[in-house]
């Protein structure tokens, strides 16, 4: 029951750094759909440098998929990783109680 404690203590810093991204990606989205209507009324000037930014926008969307990525696979990794060492003490339990069965039957 412990162990469930702990892994969800562990969970709500993630999820709360997932939900931060999720909504920076939001406010960049937002701003990117709005940059058409904009467009219409701006000088030759202020085009330049809202494709700039427009450019900083989807880089920044990029990166934020790039480490949403990164945090699924690590999130993966880590289920993995938590099976098989669940596993393995299995496996030892067995094992070591196989062995001392064969012990006391022998002495038996």
């Amino acid at each position: 029951m412990e162990g469930a404690e702990k892994m969800e203590s562990k969970d709500k810093p993630l999820k709360s750094q997932v939900a931060i991204r999720c909504a920076k990606a939001a406010i960049l989205l937002s701003s990117f759909k709005s940059f058409p209507n904009r467009h219409l009324t701006t000088s030759i000037e202020d085009q330049g440098e809202e494709k700039e930014m427009m450019k900083t926008m989807v880089r920044e969307i990029g990166d934020l998929k790039m480490e949403l990525a990164r945090e699924r696979m690590k999130n993966k990794r880590i289920k993995l990783c938590g099976l098989m060492e669940v596993i393995l003490q299995v496996m030892t339990v067995l094992s070591i109680s196989t062995f001392l069965l064969v012990i006391v039957l022998m002495q038996g």
